[in-house]
């Protein structure tokens, strides 16, 4: 199960509450209800929805709630832990046969190194299984786009509404202007549309794409490693060799870690053995 990605709720939670501070602190509570307006609501809300249904199929509709979803979720695959994982395979497979790696995928639940490690025990041709994995991976891509682009579009959409709303607060107040008293609080409800429309599209919809396109190149960047690993696996390279050239993926600090794990379990050795 993948853990929950506590970053997004806390980011947008954390807008909103700044914004209802600044609000308070110069309004109060009683100012704080005029930044409350239903009809703003509906334009900015209704027409958001109405645009995207014009502008997307069914099918790509019924992906944004599984979109969002993904927002709030991050990866559990780990680099360290995914070059121990071919690390180990490659030992076996080394000294049982590539055809013993069957019985390693039951303890593994990535199915795309599953599906590589089976066509390696298949005996596809190394330059076969890479054209096959990047092509799922284009796939892939290819899929995030489509659903990402859903939330992208409602980020372009958003501040368009909160105008078209005050435009049409623009025409009720000028409607009015034989009382004087009213033009304040009408101009006043008039740009809370575009408030909406732009708090929805700068605190939620942007940056909810942002973090989705950022996903969406983590894993195909992992992806990339799983497949020189597949490949290295079947190809019979030196565990430590596979290693080496792995972990050249990994970022600097992690790779500090790895080497300060390296030595204290070297000094344990030694240790023992005195």
């Amino acid at each position: 199960m993948r853990k929950r990605d506590i970053l997004t709720p806390i980011g947008i939670t954390l807008g909103f509450i700044m914004i209802m501070l600044a609000i308070l602190t110069k309004g109060g509570s009683q100012g704080a209800i005029t930044f409350l307006d239903v009809s703003s609501i509906f334009i900015v809300i209704g027409g958001l929805i109405a645009s995207l249904m014009i502008n997307f199929k069914m099918e790509q509709m019924k992906l944004a709630r599984k979109v969002l979803k993904e927002a709030f979720r991050q990866n559990n695959q780990q680099l360290p832990e995914l070059i121990k994982l071919f690390v180990r395979l490659s030992e076996r497979a080394r000294r049982e046969g590539i055809l013993a790696l069957e019985n390693e995928l039951d303890e593994v639940d990535n199915p795309f190194i599953k599906k590589g490690v089976l066509l390696a025990v298949d005996g596809i041709e190394p330059e076969v299984i890479n054209d096959i994995m990047n092509a799922e991976i284009t796939a892939m891509e290819e899929r995030h786009y489509k659903g990402r682009a859903i939330i992208e579009k409602a980020g372009e959409y958003a501040p368009a509404w909160g105008m078209i709303g005050t435009l049409v607060g623009l025409v009720l107040m000028l409607n009015n202007l034989q009382d004087p008293a009213t033009l304040g609080p009408s101009m006043a409800v008039a740009l809370l549309t575009t408030l909406y429309g732009t708090i929805l599209a700068n605190l939620v919809f942007i940056p909810m794409a942002s973090k989705l396109e950022g996903k969406t190149e983590e894993e195909v960047f992992i992806k990339q490693i799983i497949i020189e690993g597949i490949i290295g696996v079947q190809s019979g390279q030196n565990p430590r060799i596979l290693e080496e050239k792995l972990s050249a993926f990994l970022p600097s600090e992690s790779k500090q870690i790895d080497e300060q794990e390296d030595e204290s379990a070297f000094v344990e050795e030694s240790v023992h053995e005195a």
